[in-house]
């Protein structure tokens, strides 16, 4: 028989057993149940990138690389100035199959580009580098789609191409599975003969559009509101994850904290659909701070007509032609495009067949003179 003692404590046990289950329950919680976002950047990854951009910050900043005083003016003119550079940043999960291409693009112009690869750690890469490649690798992170490891990777490659050679002007961003449309002097004089820009400076080839229709959904991905107070709704742009920067902007992006704070945030893993921050923090930044100070477009042709699960239109072997090259290269710019993915690696043969052609070479004697006529205006920091 239960005693009238142990029938009036079961109550009192029990509500003391409920208030001590409670922060339990909200301790444990989130290690039981499933994550509500896509995995965050580690904290490591993140120590490291803000060394590595605080030490391009200040080399870009250092009297080196300055304009030269009056006091210095008459060695000024009288002194070499060195040639504007184009530096290459090759991301990449897989094999550079498309290097050999590359080789035929870069040959006879190596003191006019650099070259850099981020190239994922956790990708198998069994293909020895060619030449033009060889010891270009940076210390690389961790990507995936869907994630800002990816706008994380594109600032390390800037910021080790601002730290690693000061005559780096332009900045093109590329994939394993680019190809150049044009020869070397051809996209040198693009980039060095546009000065559009305020004050006739050169401008960044990067896509910024604000359909509404794309926006909205991406806009929230990361959840209601979550964008405010840095990241306006009416702000908020999108673009070609493809890009050529100028020096000044690629200064400008590994700079920037305070929308980096927003971008850098996981998805919600059920609008994972709509989370593609390497296409939206790069012209929202620009945009939002230098907009004259950009074309608008992109200098690299992609072909969405038959996407799938937000991949482009994969070119085969079978479609590669000489008149396929000259279709990619119309532009609604001002200028033609300079570069076109996505091409699938057996595409290789028939690319250099029409690169050996050589049915469009062109004089290697114009770069020169552009960089001649165009140091002054380079070296003034535009």
């Amino acid at each position: 028989m239960t005693s009238p003692a142990t029938t009036y404590a079961s109550p009192f046990v029990l509500s003391v057993l409920l208030l001590v289950s409670i922060p339990v329950i909200f301790l444990l919680a989130p290690r039981l149940l499933p994550p509500k976002t896509l995995p965050a950047i580690p904290d490591a990854d993140e120590s490291d990138d803000l060394a590595l951009f605080r030490r391009a910050i200040l080399s870009s900043s250092s009297p080196s690389s300055a304009t030269p005083t009056p006091s210095s003016a008459a060695s000024y003119f009288f002194r070499r100035r060195p040639a504007p550079k184009v530096a290459f940043l090759f991301l990449t999960n897989s094999d550079l199959v498309f290097s050999p291409l590359w080789e035929k693009f870069f040959r006879g112009h190596h003191h006019l580009f650099n070259l850099y690869v981020h190239a994922d750690p956790f990708s198998a890469l069994t293909m020895p580098p060619t030449p033009s490649f060889r010891g270009r690798f940076v210390p690389a992170k961790a990507t995936q789609r869907a994630s800002p490891t990816l706008i994380s990777a594109a600032r390390r490659l800037i910021a080790t191409a601002l730290l690693d050679d000061p005559s780096n002007q332009f900045f093109a961003l590329l994939s394993q599975s680019c190809i150049p449309l044009h020869p070397f002097p051809t996209l040198y004089n693009t980039l060095l003969s546009d000065n559009a820009g305020p004050h006739g400076r050169h401008r960044s080839f990067i896509e910024i559009m604000d359909d509404a229709y794309m926006i909205h959904d991406r806009y929230y991905a990361r959840g209601d509101d979550v964008m405010l107070p840095e990241v306006p709704y009416d702000q908020f742009r999108f673009g070609s994850q493809f890009f050529v920067l100028t020096r000044k902007h690629a200064i400008m992006v590994v700079r920037d904290m305070k929308l980096w704070r927003k971008f850098k945030l996981p998805c919600l893993i059920k609008r994972r659909d709509s989370c593609y921050p390497e296409e939206h923090y790069f012209p929202t930044l620009l945009d939002m701070q230098d907009p004259e100070g950009c074309t608008g477009y992109t200098l690299t042709r992609v072909n969405w007509t038959d996407q799938v699960e937000g991949h482009p239109h994969t070119y085969r072997p079978g479609e590669v032609s000489a008149s396929l090259i000259k279709e990619l290269r119309k532009s609604n710019g001002t200028y033609s495009y300079m570069f076109a993915r996505k091409f699938a690696p057996e595409c290789l043969e028939p690319l250099m067949e029409i690169a050996d052609s050589g049915c469009d070479v062109m004089n290697k004697h114009r770069v020169s003179i552009y960089a001649l006529e165009l140091l002054r205006e380079a070296n003034s920091g535009s």
